[in-house]
């Protein structure tokens, strides 16, 4: 905590309560606590939760005349990094940022201490900019130290002398230690700490491509020798009990790491290209998600429709998108929403994603001649109550799930379409008669994953071009007038909508920070939704074989809001931006 003089612990208190951070009456039974232990009161205040520490942390910078940064989810290049000995960051609490205009950012917890200052710009011989940052964000920074990727760099050279020495060796005896093993880590580290979905390690004619999915975007982050793919490649596959001397075909595995204190399951995907073999991997988290439908982006008339559909005691509910959109965590909601001791839930998966206490979940195993069909066949033989197929793929496992949900049995499962309406032209396609699935299918959900908007952030008011993209998406829904704000805003599960017809519109924006912490304005991912009841009306259509279109348009008649006006209304409630959400859903209606 900054140390401030007694006039600076004065304006700080006083701004703290003007900004509704603290009241008279709980800051007062602070003062006394503070009094009888003998401890500062900003101590105090931090030490006991009463203010949040980056809010805290903030206030003190705007009373100290200090600019400040939010460090909670930056990311600093390790070159920036080199600039500053870790164990110099460690003892002063400070950490390098970016080079701005000759001069270093850094960030510290006492960013007022002057002598403190003084000798880190003697010490790296060059001006400083001091930004103060909480002791949570410095931290977050100081663990970057810890996951060089240049230590890769050095695995690749270690590893190009072993392969010119020993150019005949057999791929099988890589040993754990070896400098590709170490490599593969550092790799997999620098994905968990940076909070990526995949890793696309990509051959080139003369190079290897690492490449990690942040926020559903992917970045380069590397690129490797040639000479070390072959020996990369094979020790993920030795990892995941894949062939190692197959190079022709597609290989599909998983094998589950401890990576900083967490187990992260991977999933592993090879295929061949012609400059050898492209592997992705896909990180899953199990800490990182708590299958909670409202902190998922379900809300309003959405979350009430979903919880509908679940209550039935048999029929399918369908989730609908491309691939990473999130479809296979709504049914884990779903499922926990669901569950409890009198069901017997069993799923068909290819791959479990997610262990899950008190699911009976089976993986989809093509090899022994386990596919979801098969398996769904079987499935139904176990007394289950609620059955989860990973996903539909073909007529005979479509035909299966029509099946189990029309002799009593609750479905959950995924298509790829591109919304909720063109999943029933789809189960059409695949030889479903009309009638079977006006009578089975009870709810569809259609999705996409946009980019949060970073807390780091600042207000704007949107230009003629959104102001009129807004009325025209979402003008008709927006409450007319005063009074109608807050049934409305309740009806749509967002906090006071602002009125439609306004010539402009409050949005917010991510703020980059210095080059070296930028993170373009976004930090992690939100949902947004479209909810299809299959009510009487919407079964008539569908027995009629109408078309998707058609059929959209009944369901926006009695109320649905699309995906895209999910979007808009989750930007102008500040989570996301328009341009976020008109980059998901240009393929929508």
């Amino acid at each position: 905590m900054a140390l401030l003089t007694s006039d600076m612990q004065g304006k700080l208190v006083s701004l703290l309560v003007s900004e509704g951070l603290v009241s008279d009456g709980v800051l007062q039974n602070a003062k006394e606590e503070a009094t009888k232990q003998n401890k500062p009161l900003l101590g105090l205040l931090s030490e006991q939760k009463i203010v949040d520490d980056e809010l805290l942390t903030h206030a003190i910078a705007q009373v100290s005349g200090v600019p400040y940064v939010n460090l909670s989810n930056s990311l600093i290049d390790q070159n920036i990094l080199s600039l500053l000995p870790e164990d110099i960051a460690e003892r002063f609490m400070a950490v390098p940022l970016a080079e701005v205009q000759n001069r270093l950012a850094v960030a510290m917890i006492d960013a007022n201490n002057v002598q403190a200052v003084d000798y880190l710009s003697s010490r790296i011989q060059r001006p400083l900019k001091v930004f103060m940052a909480s002791e949570a964000g410095v931290r977050h920074v100081l663990d970057q130290y810890k996951t060089d990727l240049s230590s890769v760099d050095a695995a690749a050279e270690a590893s190009q002398q072993e392969a010119s020495q020993e150019a005949n060796r057999e791929v099988k005896t890589i040993v754990q230690d070896s400098p590709i093993s170490k490599a593969l880590s550092t790799i997999l580290e620098y994905a968990l700490k940076t909070r990526s979905s995949d890793v696309h390690i990509e051959p080139l004619e003369s190079t290897l491509k690492i490449r990690c999915r942040v926020d559903g975007m992917l970045r380069e982050i590397m690129q490797l020798p040639k000479s070390i793919e072959p020996a990369l490649v094979s020790r993920i596959k030795i990892l995941s009990n894949l062939k190692i001397d197959e190079h022709r075909m597609p290989q599909d595995g998983q094998f589950t790491v401890k990576i900083a204190g967490k187990e992260v399951d991977l999933r592993i995907a090879i295929s061949p290209v012609i400059w050898g073999e492209q592997v992705v991997i896909r990180l899953l988290d199990k800490s990182g998600n708590d299958f909670n439908l409202e902190s998922m982006g379900y809300a309003g008339r959405a979350l009430r429709a979903i919880k509908k559909g679940i209550k039935r005691p048999n029929g399918m509910i369908l989730t609908s998108g491309p691939t990473g959109s999130g479809k296979t965590t709504s049914l884990y909601a779903l499922i926990k929403e669901i569950k409890n001791e009198n069901v017997n839930i069993v799923t068909l998966e290819d791959p479990v994603e997610y262990k899950m206490s008190g699911v009976n979940q089976i993986q989809v195993n093509a090899d022994v001649g386990l596919t979801f069909a098969s398996g769904l066949r079987s499935i139904l033989r176990q007394d289950p109550d609620i059955i989860m197929v990973g996903e539909i793929r073909d007529a005979e496992t479509a035909n299966l799930a029509v099946q189990a949900a029309l002799t009593g049995h609750l479905v959950f499962s995924t298509l790829h379409t591109n919304s909720a309406a063109g999943v029933l032209p789809r189960l059409l396609d695949m030889g479903i008669e009309p009638f079977l699935i006006a009578s089975t299918v009870n709810t569809i959900i259609g999705q996409r994953l946009v980019r949060r908007v970073a807390e780091k952030r600042e207000s704007y008011q949107s230009n003629p071009i959104e102001t009129q993209n807004i009325l025209s998406t979402v003008g008709h829904i927006l409450p007319k007038t005063q009074a109608d704000i807050v049934k409305i805003s309740q009806d749509l599960g967002y906090k006071d909508l602002p009125l439609a017809g306004q010539s402009a519109y409050t949005l917010v924006r991510g703020v980059d920070g210095p080059q070296g912490a930028s993170n373009h304005g976004y930090s992690g991912r939100a949902g947004i939704y479209e909810v299809m009841d299959v009510n009487e009306a919407i079964q008539s259509l569908i027995v009629t074989r109408a078309t998707s279109a058609e059929i959209q348009r009944m369901a926006q008649r009695q109320g649905m809001i699309t995906m895209r006006q999910d979007g808009y209304l989750k930007a102008l409630e500040g989570i996301t931006t328009i341009e976020e959400v008109n980059r998901v859903t240009s393929d929508t209606a």
